[in-house]
């Protein structure tokens, strides 16, 4: 088995976020059974790495005040190390953590999550868009996180240069983008009309999945891997299109080089999420008034599909000694009307709460950086169209790190985008079969 190198998450999304910051419905169970008319008081520990939660903890605790519970803030990939750590000592975990869609299933292989049917999670299902709901549960019934916020993607990009290059407007298909990208490099020596993020494992995960491609999908032990699908390798053809034009900058992102591109015009647009948009507004200065949001161009004309990069969920830990408690805490944090809000206007995170994705005060709000744009609703009406059905793998963080190094490997001069896919399709069989899944293909 190969030895992959283990990618970097301490920058990128939650580094970021947690960087600028720096710089909404009750709940459908309002109280358990028992546990409004409780008096003894219990302690709930919480782990989360975004910023200022404990605004939303003092409003829980407002609400509920036999209910303490402890914010602990552990950043980046610290938190899962630490947790996985705990659950194998069967101690010093916490009750209630905030976890990423895509660690969802390693966590679940362990049998490290608390079913949240029996504490009502279903009673609250309706108040969010489906492909979150369906991402945090099963097809038996059960819940397993509260949803909680989420990257719808599209695309961020210069209006005025993309105006000076004869597009009005963001072509509606990959075709056409592709077309202006050639015209673009040629029209415009050493700029670009977008990047390529082959060191980013989630940027390609989330446009593969816009394209179509489902790598994984698990029933019980037997797994189906298929990343290199035939969508997989139409995305793969296209790009590899492009990469031989020299039409397509490869500035590593999140890099100081990468965010200073986009604001000195060397690249002029972003197929970015939902959470994208502040972090523009924190690091670009030149360019303030120029950008706008649009969708992302569609594979096929005439449909709008689009897909997830990003978003997390408050799950409760199956060991814990509180249940009720901990399932009602998570419940609220994802639920309540205010707290919810403010994760949007005091947190730079995107709702997947349908709710907050319709309030036109919340959408509505104009930004002075995107033009008067009101960008909150291009990404909400995103949200509505993201391809169901995708499934993340048990072991995400391998898969990730296979695919930047065979990716990058081939942007390289090692192959082609197609044989990127294929290594990192044989190389996830063998990691599979050898964690005991009887692998499909």
């Amino acid at each position: 088995m190969t030895n992959f190198t283990k990618p970097d998450f301490r920058l990128g999304r939650r580094g970021f976020l947690k960087a600028a910051a720096a710089g909404l419905a009750t709940p459908a169970f309002a109280s358990l059974p028992g546990i409004a008319q409780a008096q003894e008081t219990v302690n709930l520990t919480f782990w989360a790495w975004t910023p200022r939660t404990e605004n939303q903890v003092a409003l829980f605790m407002e609400k509920y005040p036999h209910i303490k519970v402890t914010l602990e803030s552990i950043g980046g990939e610290d938190q899962n190390t630490k947790l996985r750590a705990a659950l194998r000592a069967g101690s010093g975990f916490p009750d209630v953590v905030q976890a990423e869609f895509q660690r969802l299933p390693s966590f679940r292989a362990v049998d490290a999550l608390l079913d949240l049917t029996p504490y009502g999670a279903n009673d609250v299902k309706d108040q969010f868009v489906d492909w979150s709901w369906e991402s945090v549960s099963d097809a038996a019934g059960g819940v397993y996180a509260m949803p909680w916020d989420s990257g719808p993607m599209g695309l961020l990009y210069r209006a005025d240069l993309f105006e000076a290059a004869g597009a009005a407007e963001v072509p509606g298909t990959w075709a056409g983008f592709a077309e202006l990208a050639k015209k673009y490099a040629v029209d415009n020596p050493g700029k670009f009309l977008t990047n390529f993020g082959a060191n980013n494992g989630g940027w390609m995960i989330g446009v593969l999945w816009q394209a179509g491609n489902k790598p994984f999908a698990l029933n019980g032990t037997d797994m189906t891997i298929r990343i290199n699908d035939e969508p997989a390798k139409a995305w793969a053809a296209y790009w590899q299109d492009l990469l031989d034009a020299k039409a397509v900058d490869l500035t590593p992102n999140w890099t100081p080089e990468w965010f200073t591109a986009f604001d000195n015009g060397t690249i002029a647009s972003w197929i970015a999420a939902a959470w994208s948009p502040v972090q523009l507004t924190n690091v670009a200065n030149q360019s303030v008034g120029k950008w706008r949001a649009g969708q992302l161009p569609q594979w096929k004309e005439g449909e709008f599909a689009t897909s997830n990069w990003g978003g997390s969920t408050f799950s409760v830990i199956k060991p814990t000694a509180h249940p009720e408690e901990a399932a009602l805490f998570a419940t609220f944090m994802a639920t309540d009307g205010e707290a919810t809000r403010l994760y949007n206007t005091d947190q730079f995170l995107f709702p997947v709460r349908k709710e907050l994705l319709a309030d036109k005060d919340l959408m509505g709000t104009p930004s002075e950086f995107y033009g008067g744009q009101a960008v909150n609703e291009v990404f909400a009406e995103a949200a509505e169209h993201v391809i169901p059905g995708y499934q993340f793998s048990p072991f995400h963080d391998v898969f990730t790190s296979a695919l930047q190094e065979n990716v990058g490997a081939a942007v390289a001069g090692n192959g082609t985008l197609a044989d990127a896919l294929d290594r990192t399709q044989e190389a996830m069989v063998t990691y599979a079969s050898e964690q005991g899944y009887t692998v499909i293909t």
